[in-house]
């Protein structure tokens, strides 16, 4: 089966509307599906709920997203790179769930693989364990998490061949393949697509039965915080 799409519109075209929940893959700026997230503002959805590590930056990756207001729920680890985000979240415009980061990949995960909660002792005695069920384990308070299990996963890998099959490079693999596995459509956007059978099967990060749609296009790849050291005399 043939899951190629020839744009980033075209793969979304008839799983976006409004309210709907999407697990979006990246870790900083690496892995984001940049395509994807651009087609998702072209197309205008709002009320959107977008769980994902970060928010992306002003301008980039998720950031464009809560520039046109289309965001209204964002459930994260990381959001310090992103002044609009911060200003949303400070005025009372964007509700916000923390997440430690280990707790959100479990929570994809769990959500992929039919688990509904988990219990962890990350957060016990914080904010985060609000509201939250507690229980005890061999004299250990734990609370209990609930997993994800969103309308859409949007990712980035590296290659892909045309069942979908995919594989990620470095850091782009601490969030994809979580994401991917807790939507109910998953839409990969990929560098390279490869002929079918030409990828080692030990090597493919993710089994083409979790993706549903591919596209491949151009991306920009930045880095987050550059640190150099002076040049020498």
């Amino acid at each position: 089966m043939n899951k190629v799409y020839p744009s980033a519109a075209a793969a979304l075209e008839g799983v976006l509307f409004d309210g709907m929940t999407i697990a979006s893959g990246g870790f900083g700026l690496c892995g984001i599906p940049e395509l994807l997230i651009a087609a998702i503002r072209a197309a205008g959805t709002k009320g959107l709920t977008v769980a994902s590590n970060n928010a992306g930056v002003d301008g980039f990756g998720l950031g464009v997203l809560l520039e046109s207001r289309q965001v209204k729920k964002m459930i994260s680890s990381y959001v310090g790179e992103n002044a609009e985000f911060m200003r949303q979240y400070l005025s009372g415009e964007l509700e916000l769930e923390f997440n430690p980061q280990g707790t959100l990949a479990e929570r994809m995960r769990a959500g992929g693989a039919g688990i509904p909660g988990f219990y962890t002792r990350t957060g016990v005695g914080t904010v985060i364990a609000e509201g939250k069920e507690h229980k005890d384990f061999d004299g250990q308070t734990y609370i209990l998490e609930r997993g994800i299990v969103a309308d859409l996963s949007i990712v980035k890998a590296w290659k892909a061949d045309p069942s979908g099959n995919l594989v990620f490079r470095k850091t782009a693999r601490n969030f994809n393949p979580p994401a991917a596995t807790c939507g109910r459509i998953c839409v990969a956007e990929v560098e390279e697509i490869v002929p079918l059978g030409s990828l080692d099967p030990d090597h493919i990060h993710l089994p083409g039965i979790y993706v549903h749609r591919i596209v491949q296009g151009e991306h920009e790849k930045r880095i987050e915080q550059r640190t150099v050291r002076k040049r020498e005399a």
